[in-house]
C-alpha cells in the first residue's frame, strides 16, 4: 500500500511569495515576451482606430456583426487594449524581479574576492605538476596583476579570477531591456502624434482642430501643446533627371512663439526636423493641390479653393475627390492630378512622366447626388461614395480651362504644393536610445568576455589549473602561456 504525501497548505503570505517566485522566473518572462510578439499580430493584421479610422469605419460597414464582435476583443485598437497592457505590465514586473536581485547578488559577487585554493588541483581541468624552484608564486603575482586577474593569495597559493564582466554585460543587456520598456511606457503615457497637411502659403497653428489626425497619450492633455504658429512660406524639392527619385527636399517656415513679437525664419528638411519645446516637427510627404472654382446653375461660386490630392507613384501622380455640398444638387468629382502629363502608350490613361509640374493636368468625373455626408458615417477625403449618385459628366482640363456640365461649371485654376508634417512629443525616446546603447554594449562584453579562474599551489611542487565557467574556448592557450612563463621557457 503506498503511501500517500500531505502537503501543508499555503497561507497568504505563502500564496503570495510562491506567486512572486513564478512571476520573476525566467521562464516565466520568456513565456510572457512571446505572448507580447503574438499578441503584436491582430495590430499588424487588422487597421487600428488611432491610425486608419476610415478602413476601421468600412469594417462596420462592410461586415457590422463581424466589427462589432472583432472591437469587444479591441482589435481596432490592440495596442491600447487591457489584455495588451496586461501582458506588458507583466513582463515589465517579470523583468525587474527576475533581473534587479541577480544584480544586486552580482554586484557582491564582483567585490568579493576570489574562492580560495581547492585542495584537489588535479580534479580541474588543464592541470600541470612540476617540480619547484621557489620563484613560482612571485613569477604568477605578476602575471596576474599584468593580466588584471583579481587574486586571493593564502598558504602558499594563489587563486585567481577574470571574466565578470560577461556576467555584468548580460545583466546590463536585461536592465536594458527595462529602460527600454520604461521609455516606452513614458512616451505611451506622456507622448502625442500628429500630423497635418499644410498648403504653401497657409498658415498652422498649433491647436487640436487644426490636424488631420492626432493622438494623446494617456495623461497628456490639451494645455500640453506648445503654442506656436507657423506659416509655409516656401517648399522646394529637387529630383533626378534620370530615374525621377527624390533628392533634396527643403521646406522654409515662419515661426511665431507664444508671447513673442518677433518672426523666425526656419529650414525643415527630411531627417532634419525642427523643434519647438519637446514637440519636434518633420517634413514627411509633399504633392499638389489642385486649385478649383466650381460654379451652380446660376453662376454663383459653389466652392473655391485648394484641394489636397494623394500621391500614387514616384512621379506624385495624385487622386482626389472635390466635394460641393453646398450645390445643388450636390455635386463631386472624382479627379486624378498628374504634374507632367503622358499618355501611356499601353491604353492606361495619363500618366505623370516627372514628379515637377510641367505639363499639369487635372482629369475630373462629376458625379451628382447624395454626397452622404450626413449619414454620420466617416468618409475619406480622398474619395467619393457615388452608390447614390450619378455621372454627369469627364473632362481633362488644363490651367485656364473649364469643364462644363449639366447643373453647373468647374474651372481648373491651376495648383499649388503641400507638405505634410508630422509633429511628435516622445518625452521617452532618450531613455528607449540609452537603453539600446546599453543593450548592444551589454550583449558585446557578454559576448566576447571569458570569465575564468587559475590557481597555482607551490610546494616542494608547483600545481597549476585552470577551469573556464561554461566551457568558454581559450584558455588552454592562456594556461599554455602561464606555464611556460613560469617555467622560464619563451
Amino acid at each position: 500500500m503506498s503511501q500517500q504525501t500531505e502537503l501543508p497548505e499555503l497561507d497568504s503570505v505563502g500564496l503570495l511569495r510562491y506567486t512572486w517566485r513564478q512571476l520573476t522566473s525566467m521562464r516565466t518572462a520568456l513565456i510572457l515576451l512571446l505572448m507580447l510578439g503574438v499578441a503584436s499580430v491582430p495590430g499588424s493584421l487588422v487597421p487600428q482606430r488611432t491610425q486608419n479610422p476610415i478602413q476601421v469605419g468600412q469594417y462596420f460597414k462592410d461586415s457590422p456583426e463581424l466589427a462589432r464582435w472583432m472591437d469587444r476583443f479591441y482589435l481596432f485598437d490592440v495596442y491600447g487594449s487591457p489584455w495588451f497592457s496586461a501582458i506588458y505590465i507583466l513582463l515589465f514586473i517579470s523583468l525587474i524581479g527576475c533581473v534587479l536581485p541577480r544584480s544586486i547578488e552580482h554586484f557582491h559577487a564582483a567585490r568579493a574576492l576570489p574562492p580560495a585554493t581547492p585542495k584537489n588541483l588535479s580534479r580541474m581541468e588543464h592541470h600541470s605538476t612540476w617540480t619547484a624552484t621557489g620563484a613560482e608564486l612571485d613569477l604568477a603575482r605578476a602575471w596576474f596583476k599584468s593580466k588584471r586577474f583579481r587574486v586571493l593569495e593564502k598558504d602558499g597559493s594563489i587563486s585567481a579570477e577574470k571574466g565578470f564582466t560577461r556576467e555584468t554585460g548580460n545583466l546590463l543587456f536585461h536592465l536594458a531591456l527595462i529602460l527600454i520598456l520604461l521609455g516606452i511606457s513614458f512616451s505611451s503615457l506622456f507622448g502625442m502624434r500628429g500630423e497635418a497637411i499644410i498648403n504653401i502659403g497657409e498658415r498652422f497653428v498649433n491647436t487640436p482642430t487644426s490636424y488631420d489626425t492626432l493622438t494623446y497619450g494617456k495623461l497628456y492633455k490639451n494645455a500640453n501643446l506648445p503654442s506656436f504658429m507657423l506659416t509655409a512660406d516656401k517648399f522646394d524639392a529637387q529630383y533626378n533627371l534620370e530615374t525621377s527619385a527624390p533628392e533634396d527636399y527643403t521646406l522654409n517656415v515662419s515661426l511665431l512663439r507664444d508671447g513673442q513679437t518677433v518672426i523666425e525664419e526656419k529650414v525643415i528638411k527630411v531627417n532634419s526636423p525642427m523643434t519647438i519645446g519637446s514637440t519636434r516637427i518633420y517634413l514627411q510627404a509633399n504633392g499638389y493641390s489642385p486649385v478649383v472654382t466650381v460654379r451652380d446653375s446660376k453662376g454663383d461660386v459653389a466652392f473655391q479653393g485648394p484641394v489636397p490630392f494623394l500621391p500614387q507613384d514616384l512621379n506624385l501622380r495624385s487622386i482626389g475627390a472635390i466635394k460641393v455640398p453646398d450645390a445643388d444638387p450636390q455635386i463631386g468629382f472624382v479627379g486624378s492630378f498628374v504634374p507632367t502629363y503622358v499618355r501611356d502608350t499601353n491604353g492606361g490613361g495619363a500618366m505623370s512622366a516627372f514628379p515637377k509640374a510641367l505639363d499639369p493636368r487635372l482629369l475630373l468625373a462629376a458625379w451628382a447626388g447624395d454626397l452622404g455626408l450626413d449619414s454620420g458615417v466617416p468618409q475619406s477625403v480622398y474619395r467619393i461614395d457615388t452608390s447614390k449618385m450619378q455621372q454627369v459628366g469627364l473632362k481633362s482640363l488644363k490651367p485656364g480651362e473649364i469643364f462644363e456640365y449639366p447643373g453647373g461649371s468647374i474651372r481648373f485654376e491651376g495648383y499649388i504644393q503641400w507638405v505634410n508634417l508630422n509633429f511628435v512629443a516622445d518625452p521617452g525616446k532618450n531613455f528607449a536610445l540609452l537603453g539600446g546603447i546599453v543593450a548592444i554594449l551589454g550583449l558585446l562584453a557578454s559576448l566576447f568576455t571569458r570569465r575564468r579562474r587559475i590557481w597555482i599551489r607551490v610546494g616542494s611542487q608547483v600545481e597549476v589549473a585552470g577551469l573556464a565557467k561554461n566551457g568558454a574556448p581559450g584558455l588552454d592557450v592562456e594556461m599554455e602561456q602561464f606555464v611556460r612563463m613560469l617555467k622560464g621557457e619563451k
